[in-house]
């Protein structure tokens, strides 16, 4: 449960934050380069949780969370190529995409983050306490 509630709460500062860099923004251009650095800043965020997960975690568990995290990506790639289907060929599409990929990137992130707040005796948390 408490790791439920950090994700959320992680989620919920995340999400608003990055709409709010970008909107003040004049032209398309620049919101579009906006989405896509806070995409990449995600996704660095992403990458750095995700390794330490991958060290905490027993050898049997690193295949499985490497599996996991594949077939997630795949997911959040059609689920936004989904999302910025409404907008094909415009030139919001690439902002719009890019918006997706940041918040599920974040919202996987807060994820692979509460993997590392397991406490002792928590059964439903496959990783380690911390030590």
């Amino acid at each position: 449960m408490k790791r439920a509630l950090i994700a959320g709460a992680a989620l919920l500062l995340s999400t608003s934050a990055l709409a709010d860099e970008c909107a003040s923004l004049s032209n398309q251009t620049e919101m579009s380069t906006c989405a896509a650095q806070q995409y990449e800043a995600a996704d660095k965020t992403l990458n750095q949780t995700y390794q330490a997960v991958m060290k905490r975690a027993a050898a049997p568990q690193r295949d499985l969370l490497k599996k996991a995290q594949q077939a997630w990506i795949a997911l959040r790639d059609a689920d936004c190529a989904l999302i910025g289907s409404g907008t094909e060929g415009g030139s919001i599409q690439p902002m719009i995409v890019n918006q997706c990929l940041a918040e599920k990137t974040t919202e996987r992130e807060a994820y692979l983050a509460s993997l590392m707040q397991c406490e002792e005796g928590d059964l439903s948390c496959p990783l380690p306490p911390a030590s």
